[in-house]
């Protein structure tokens, strides 16, 4: 395997609610939706951002951890 600086970029998702989605999007010319998960309150999820993916898109209320600090989504 290739060193890559992003396959040890990590976030850190907790649900605020039922419901929340977590997206991943591909990287390359077309940017699309590879992968959905649905968190319920409460849920924790660990994502990893890997040569397939470039971005992560949150949908609803969630706390969402990332080594250059904490926010929130779903005001």
């Amino acid at each position: 395997m290739i060193d890559n600086p992003t396959n040890n970029e990590y976030i850190c998702v907790k649900a605020k609610e039922n419901g929340v989605q977590v997206i991943g999007m591909t990287r390359g010319r077309d940017t699309r939706f590879h992968h959905t998960e649905k968190l319920d309150a409460g849920e924790i999820m660990i994502c990893q951002f890997t040569e397939n993916t470039s971005a992560m898109k949150i949908r609803g209320k969630a706390d969402i951890q990332t080594k250059h600090g904490q926010m929130e989504s779903g005001d």
